[in-house]
């Protein structure tokens, strides 16, 4: 096979990670070498404090001269730490990959191939995932809101293994806000993408890094930062509740004229007051993480803090 002629990135945000990144690594390596001109493997330790995943990365990039590797100094986060591959990346592609082995390397050119036709970005299609329950019914929720809010067709699904060309990445990393959702830069600048069906291992050891919170942070980040719609839909709920109160007040002073005897109840009176209560507590709630947000960009929040990067030169 001839080898591609292209300056390729792939970045390896790695989390607690030590028993599977070195054969992440090594299979990118091998499948790569004879199939691209030139790549560099970037790894981003996102705050790892489980295991020993600094120092299995530190030794792979003084073992390796194509790897670089960007230790962050606290867990920021996924995202944070694909932004800090980006910003190290000097490919014409980048591919952004898991480093649990569950996204084989050896998918990687079908990404590549398919940028090559002129695409922006091209995220991977499972035909099988593998995933567990509690992953894929929060990939099934990301995905029906990411649907309604970044009005991403409804047949993509939004994958982490994906590949982008040096005009998104050019991109997306002027994006300087410490919440950043990589998804939701990608399609505020383009809508130039396809997909590839690929594999999808089984996780052969650990277990998956998303827990609820993570997933719920994730889905903050999406809401507040890239759409205004629960700030609408909040308008909207209000109208309409306001709207029964009124039709329901009418219908009490109607029935009370009909028939003065009637006791006035406390029951509709406390489930009013805690459904208004709670609608209003809510809209509030959403309001002010808008606002804070928005303080936290201004008070100079930053989006990942590198404490080291290594690059074996030789």
């Amino acid at each position: 096979m001839t080898k591609l002629n292209i300056n390729l990135s792939v970045i390896i945000p790695v989390y607690n990670s030590e028993a599977t990144i070195p054969a992440v690594v090594s299979s990118v390596i091998e499948y790569l070498d004879d199939k691209v001109s030139f790549f560099e493997i970037i790894l981003i330790n996102d705050g790892s404090s489980e295991d020993n995943s600094r120092q299995v990365c530190e030794d792979l990039a003084k073992k390796h001269s194509n790897i670089i590797f960007i230790s962050l100094s606290k867990n920021f986060g996924e995202h944070n730490a694909v932004m800090a591959g980006l910003q190290y990346s000097t490919g014409e592609i980048a591919v952004i990959i898991d480093d649990d082995l569950q996204n084989p390397p050896s998918e990687i050119i079908k990404l590549i191939e398919e940028v090559n036709k002129g695409y922006d970005v091209v995220y991977s299609k499972y035909e099988h995932k593998q995933h567990g329950y509690f992953r894929n019914f929060g990939s099934k929720i990301n995905d029906i809101a990411a649907t309604i809010l970044l009005k991403k067709p409804r047949s993509l699904y939004l994958s982490s293994f994906k590949a982008i060309n040096r005009f998104l990445i050019n991109e997306i990393i002027k994006y300087t806000g410490p919440y950043p959702y990589i998804d939701g830069l990608i399609w505020q600048v383009t809508d130039n993408y396809s997909s590839v069906l690929v594999k999808h291992n089984k996780r052969e050891m650990g277990e998956s890094g998303y827990t609820l919170k993570k997933l719920v942070s994730l889905w903050l980040r999406m809401f507040t930062n890239f759409s205004v719609l629960p700030l609408r839909l909040s308008i909207v709920f209000g109208l309409v509740i306001s709207l029964i109160g009124f039709f329901a007040a009418l219908l009490f002073l109607i029935e009370k004229f009909n028939n003065p005897d009637i006791p006035l109840g406390w029951a509709s009176l406390i489930i009013s007051f805690l459904l208004l209560s709670g609608i209003q507590l809510c809209s509030l709630g959403m309001i002010g993480e808008y606002l804070g947000r928005l303080f936290l960009r201004d008070n100079g929040k930053p989006q990942y803090v590198i404490r080291d990067v290594i690059k074996n030169k030789h």
